[in-house]
């Protein structure tokens, strides 16, 4: 009996120690890359953790050559269909990346013009500016949300697995992210948290109030509250495209993974794609504007 103790006393006390690695290993290694991303910010280049996060998501792309690599020793082995399947997933993949980088630099641009003022001898305003609203203003903020949301049923299942034919299987199996109502309900998250994150963003009542002190007016619009509706009609119409190029570039895996589940693991799309696209394009800006301190004439 006393061996016994010992012995669960023991396989305790290993698992307690177990845990405790594994915590303090996550810990020192979240400071070692924080560490990391603060020395690229130092040394100017800026988008320090960003920049780590997409040289991750970079290495795992090895699965497309692979997946390229064992198509093209099938069509060497004369399957046919591979000849016409290479091109057709090369062209959806570029076509992917360029109209994620086109609408993630799209912008509606709203006329803004300023009232002449004239203060003792000098004259103020007069000119013509513009008040952008980005397409795509919330990033990747609805994809993450929707996916958290859509992740909970798949982690009860981790720790609950119902009898074959119950309503709680039925249920879990809706989940599966090759079914049609997860992909119907991630798609109307996205849309959902996409005006969300536009609503705390963007205040059409607070810019109009700032653009009326300002002496500034939208032409067609006086200022006050008919340029506040302008605003969020414009806002809405916006973030709804913006919305939809999210829903489409994030279901796109599921549904090609769907189709065909050999290329579920394979990167067409999704959130990945659209952090890489915009910290490649931040971080050009950002080197560009370094480098034009640097040169800039005096």
């Amino acid at each position: 009996q006393g061996a016994l103790v010992y012995g669960s006393g023991a396989q305790m006390f290993a698992q307690v120690f177990s845990a405790i690695v594994v915590i303090l290993a996550f810990t020192a290694g979240s400071l070692l890359i924080q560490w990391l991303g603060e020395q690229i910010d130092v040394k100017g280049i800026g988008n320090g953790i960003s920049i780590l996060i997409f040289a991750g998501i970079v290495s795992r792309w090895t699965s497309i050559f692979t997946t390229i690599k064992t198509w093209l020793g099938f069509a060497a082995g004369g399957e046919v269909k591979y000849y016409f399947l290479i091109p057709v997933f090369v062209v959806l993949a570029i076509s992917v990346i360029v109209f994620i980088v086109i609408l993630n630099a799209a912008e509606r641009r709203i006329p803004v013009q300023y009232a002449k003022r004239v203060v003792g001898r000098k004259m103020y305003g007069g000119q013509s500016t513009h008040l952008p609203i980005k397409v795509n203003a919330s990033g990747v903020m609805p994809i993450i949300f929707a996916s958290s949301i859509l992740s909970l049923p798949q982690t009860i299942s981790m720790f609950w697995q119902p009898e074959s034919g119950s309503v709680g299987a039925h249920i879990l199996n809706l989940f599966s992210q090759t079914s049609v109502f997860y992909i119907v309900l991630y798609a109307l998250l996205i849309l959902a948290f996409a005006y969300f994150y536009a609503s705390i963003q963007f205040n059409p009542i607070e810019i109009a109030n700032n653009l009326k002190k300002n002496g500034g007016f939208i032409p067609g619009f006086r200022p006050g509250k008919p340029t506040s509706d302008f605003i969020t009609k414009a806002l809405g119409k916006v973030t709804f495209v913006g919305a939809l190029f999210l829903a489409v570039v994030a279901l796109l895996p599921l549904i090609v993974g769907a189709v065909n589940s050999g290329l579920r693991n394979v990167a067409l799309g999704g959130t990945s794609v659209i952090i890489v696209v915009g910290v490649a394009l931040d971080t050009v800006k950002q080197m560009e504007a370094q480098m034009l301190m640097r040169h800039h004439k005096g």
